[in-house]
């Protein structure tokens, strides 16, 4: 398929060329022009603005956003609205609020766009693994968009059926959902970013513990020396707690079992916080997700071996690099 790409940082470069990979047709278009200069190199078509951008495509277009959450968004979208023709999709991959899709929905309904709203997993790792795609607007356009979610997509071969599965013939085992209507998708990305949250604590919390049983303050006799990458790399194999953020984890303790390249100042996403609103609005009882938020709130104050292990975790799937910490901190 031909589809247009504007934001070319991290995640949205790779995924050019996971789509240029399966054959398909990428316009691209990024305000630093280095780098639509650098995936043109690689088979992408450059293209100087979004006028360009939209010339460059056959209708019906689609042209799929990867920008910072709030004004780059909003002002790109409205740019592009104006450029577009009754027929176009608009796709924003980026981590907006959910009640924000429904406006855009509504207001691109009435000029004959389709909105698609598309919360995307992967990080940094996407262009080998895939990337998980949760996807909410009109059905039309995501079947018409099909092609281009399923090269985005790990492939079922990322993981094995789960067993009760066999009447079942969705996308699901491909990487991606078509999940509802406008703002269903970055819905089902803010609870999945809510549970990273919780997951992310648990392993910080408990390899606090292990690294803090050395402590000169605990009876000899309670005091282990304990080899923390390994503990990690033992865990990834048969244990129950296994998963890619506990592969992520041990990544990082065997390049600095320490993690002293941390200061521990993590930030959060903006993801966290919507999920924690949107369970109080809900009356829905989510402990475990807002004190993984408050954790964050409080390692910019003081940090532990814990929030050390939060930066390098971000580090590990999303590139994070910590922020300076700010007058005062």
């Amino acid at each position: 398929m031909e589809i247009g790409m504007v934001g070319l940082g991290r995640m949205g470069s790779n995924m050019v060329r996971r789509l240029l990979r399966d054959g398909h047709d990428c316009a691209v278009f990024n305000r630093n022009l280095d780098a639509v200069d650098r995936l043109a190199a690689e088979g992408a078509r450059p293209t100087r603005s979004l006028a360009d951008l939209a010339e460059a495509l056959a209708p019906p277009r689609a042209v799929w956003l990867m920008l910072p959450a709030g004004g780059p968004t909003e002002g790109v979208l409205s740019d592009l609205a104006a450029l577009l023709a009754p027929g176009d999709a608009l796709i924003d991959g980026g981590n907006a609020h959910f009640k924000d899709d429904l406006r855009r929905a509504r207001d691109l309904a009435e000029r004959g766009l389709a909105y698609l709203d598309v919360g995307v997993s992967g990080g940094v790792w996407g262009l080998e693994r895939g990337y998980c795609l949760m996807i909410g607007g009109p059905g039309e356009a995501v079947t018409r968009l099909a092609p281009i979610f399923r090269s985005l997509a790990p492939g079922r071969q990322a993981a094995p059926p789960t067993s009760g599965r066999e009447s079942r013939a969705g996308t699901a085992e491909e990487g991606w959902l078509h999940c509802g209507p406008a703002g269903a998708g970055h819905f089902v990305k803010m609870v999945h970013n809510g549970i990273e949250y919780g997951l992310m604590q648990a392993y910080a919390e408990g390899f606090d513990l292990l690294h803090g049983a050395a402590r000169e303050d605990l009876p000899a006799e309670r005091r282990y020396e304990l080899d923390l990458p390994e503990i990690a790399e033992l865990w990834r194999r048969g244990s129950v707690v296994g998963s890619w953020l506990l592969d992520l984890a041990a990544a990082a303790l065997a390049e600095d079992p320490r993690l002293e390249g941390f200061a521990g100042r993590v930030e959060d996403s903006g993801e966290g916080r919507w999920t924690v609103e949107t369970a109080i609005e809900q009356a829905v009882p989510a402990p475990a997700i807002a004190a993984a938020l408050f954790a964050r709130f409080r390692s910019r104050e003081e940090r532990s071996f814990a929030d050390r292990l939060l930066s390098a975790l971000r580090r590990q799937f999303g590139g994070h690099r910590e922020t300076p910490a700010g007058p005062g901190s």
